[in-house]
């Protein structure tokens, strides 16, 4: 029987003159006896290991292996009591076609199990399930994410999941489903406007079955026939405003108009903007041009001389276009730094939460050409159709780079630090 993993002295011993990578490539995998199994259960339940007398709840079993491939992996052995005693199953083979069901249809991503069925002299037979954790972090079909602790299983936590994605995947964060929002919190009138711009007939198909068509057609929602449990993606995109706010807090932008060159100069107006996507874009563009024109073309000079300085002028496709950035490119596992909008007398600062480390000195020249790494592939992708509601000019970010400078004469700046990404484009 193939098994990748064990809990004794003599798992794989490294020869000194071979590489550690070398020698996993070139080995394989060791087998177990009955007599090593047994040893195995005999060290009861940790970490790695979990025991089951037989599969009787689906569930709870999709919840164990969850924990298991979320906690670097592990093996789950039915058939075996409580008691460490070996009990045997009487459909060793039903079990088997179960657990790939279970690994198959309840998991998120599937998982490819390892299943083996053991004999023993006695007649009794067990079932080991070997689980690798390959592609963390999993869930279950209802959105749940579970890991192991000792030799227990634990449901992770809001925040923990937060911190975990930060350190394991962090571009995932928008696929993270809410078990809190439910389909009222859905704008009804946003979303099927939006599906109604691609099939005329959508409509009366779907007949406004909001759930399903997030689910099923926009991949925004997880759960089984009866379940529903959007994700972050679909609340930002499509959420009601009041309910996106509450849902996810760190959504929201603050705006602010300075009378001065730098943040030392006095506030003139500061807001806070909530909603969603589409809501708190337009919001942004009706703010900047309270105090600036957006023109597509560079302005004549005036030759008579005013007393009174002149509104600043930035080039509209620009302006768009970095505020879209803004919205589409937020790195979202950061809780505590919130998107910004400042405009001064003589420029505008687009700041963004966005992790420093993977992310530059190579992201932060490579985006300057539209090489970008999308943190929120499936907001970008809805947020930039003009189906969706919004008026952006193609080209990103070597677009602003570009017009900015052709505007206004001044070179676009971008920093990247403290885990900021940060955009000054300069007016006229």
């Amino acid at each position: 029987m193939p098994r990748r993993k064990f809990r004794n002295s003599q798992r794989f011993e490294q020869q000194s003159d071979r590489s550690f990578h070398e020698y996993i490539l070139n080995t394989p995998a060791p087998t177990t006896t009955r007599s090593e199994l047994l040893r195995l259960i005999r060290g009861g339940e940790d970490t790695f290991l979990e025991l089951k007398v037989k599969l009787s709840n689906p569930e709870k079993i999709a919840q164990g292996i969850v924990a298991l491939a979320n906690t670097a992996g592990g093996t789950m052995i039915f058939g075996v009591t409580d008691q460490l005693r070996v009990e045997g199953l009487l459909n060793p083979e039903s079990v088997r076609d179960e657990l790939g069901r279970i690994c198959r249809e309840d998991i998120y991503p599937p998982i490819i199990p390892i299943l083996d069925t053991i004999a023993f002299d006695n007649g009794r037979r067990i079932v080991v399930l070997d689980v690798e954790g390959k592609r963390p972090p999993y869930r279950t079909h209802d959105g749940r994410f579970y890991m192991r602790i000792g030799a227990e299983k634990r449901e992770v936590s809001r925040l923990e999941l937060s911190n975990w994605l930060d350190e394991i995947r962090p571009l995932s964060f928008e696929n993270i489903p809410l078990s809190s929002a439910t389909e009222n919190d859905f704008d009804d009138g946003l979303l099927w406007s939006f599906a109604n711009e691609f099939e005329d007939d959508v409509l009366g198909n779907n007949i406004y079955q909001t759930a399903d068509f997030l689910k099923k057609d926009l991949l925004l929602a997880v759960g089984g026939s009866e379940d529903f449990i959007p994700t972050v993606a679909g609340v930002l995109l499509f959420g009601k405003n009041e309910r996106v706010a509450e849902l996810i807090p760190r959504s929201k932008v603050t705006v602010a108009r300075y009378s001065g060159e730098n943040g030392n100069a006095q506030v003139v107006e500061t807001q806070e903007l909530n909603g969603n996507l589409l809501t708190i874009y337009e919001a942004i563009l009706q703010f900047i041009e309270r105090y600036c024109d957006l023109p597509k073309n560079t302005p004549k000079k005036s030759k008579q001389d005013s007393p009174i300085v002149s509104r600043a002028n930035y080039h509209l496709y620009a302006v768009r276009e970095a505020v879209a950035n803004l919205l589409m490119h937020r790195d979202l596992a950061l809780r505590d730094i919130p998107s910004r909008v400042l405009i001064y007398d003589n420029l505008i600062e687009f700041t963004n939460p966005r992790r420093t480390n993977g992310f530059v000195p190579p992201a932060s020249r490579a985006i300057r050409y539209g090489i970008t790494q999308r943190i929120n592939p499936q907001i970008a992708a809805i947020f930039q159709k003009r189906e969706y509601g919004t008026s952006i000019p193609k080209g990103g970010l070597p677009m602003i780079l570009k017009q900015s400078r052709r505007f206004s004469g001044k070179r676009a700046e971008i920093y990247t630090s403290n885990d900021e990404f940060k955009l000054k484009i300069y007016g006229v």
